[in-house]
């Protein structure tokens, strides 16, 4: 099945997506980052961040049909763990999933303005990949739990670029399998087609988010292998899916 439709004309990216979503990311990037002043636990941060989401989607023409969220429990905390295939991701999941939901990515996205800034006082864990301080994340990220938000981890380090996914990096599930907590395995079908990775421009578009199954971790090591192993075992769950629409190499 195919997710993709016909382009925006370049004028209608550059002309009027462009500004739309400038405006959106300053005055909901200024109400988040405002409220951090006053609101620690960052709820409201959040709806913003959802409305940004939604305003996003409609105004590009991606329309997400999400599955599956009858498997989770609306009072539990959960890892979500996603394929990654575009920048258009992060709002898929946002407005897609109804939890309270922190993200960990990397550091470099803190030096966006707006985006960056909400991330970074929000309760938003940047992380620096090069350096990283498990001792810190780990604490910080237990502390967010503890408080019942849930998190996203794109294990995959970068953006596919064909839609087929690369190996999840085990250091990703440490902190799931240290603590005990449930990872949901998601998959994003299609937001390649909307827009890709090295692309400013964008297209209107179907894209399917599937949630899997959650996955109990109590009792597993959080030790190098045995994290690489679940993270291994956590693709199994969500390459087939995610690629999907995958063409076949030809014969």
């Amino acid at each position: 099945m195919s997710f993709r439709l016909p382009p925006y004309h370049w004028w209608r990216t550059f002309f009027y997506l462009i500004p739309a979503i400038t405006v959106y990311t300053v005055v909901l990037g200024t109400l988040s980052i405002g409220s951090s002043l006053f609101e620690h636990s960052g709820r409201f941060a959040h709806w913003c961040a959802r409305t940004w989401s939604r305003l996003i989607l409609v105004t590009t023409g991606v329309r997400v049909e999400v599955s599956g969220l009858e498997r989770l429990d609306r009072e539990r905390a959960y890892v979500f763990v996603a394929n990654h295939q575009s920048i258009y991701d992060i709002p898929i999941v946002f407005w897609s999933l109804p939890y309270q939901i922190r993200i960990i990515a990397k550091a470099s996205l803190g030096r966006f303005p707006f985006l960056g800034w909400h991330l970074s006082r929000t309760g938003h864990i940047l992380v620096d990949r090069r350096h990283p301080n498990r001792a810190a994340i780990f604490g910080r990220a237990s502390r967010l739990m503890r408080e019942g938000l849930s998190l996203i981890v794109f294990p995959e380090g970068t953006r596919s670029r064909d839609g087929r996914v690369a190996p999840f990096k085990g250091g990703s599930f440490y902190l799931a399998l240290e603590a005990g907590l449930p990872v949901v395995p998601i998959a994003i079908v299609g937001s390649r087609h909307v827009m890709s990775k090295g692309r400013l421009a964008t297209s209107p578009g179907r894209v399917k988010l599937i949630v899997h199954e959650p996955i109990d971790t109590t009792g597993l090591s959080g030790n190098p292998r045995a994290a690489r192993a679940f993270a291994a075992r956590v693709r199994e769950i969500v390459a087939p899916a995610a690629e999907s629409d995958v063409a076949a190499p030809a014969a």
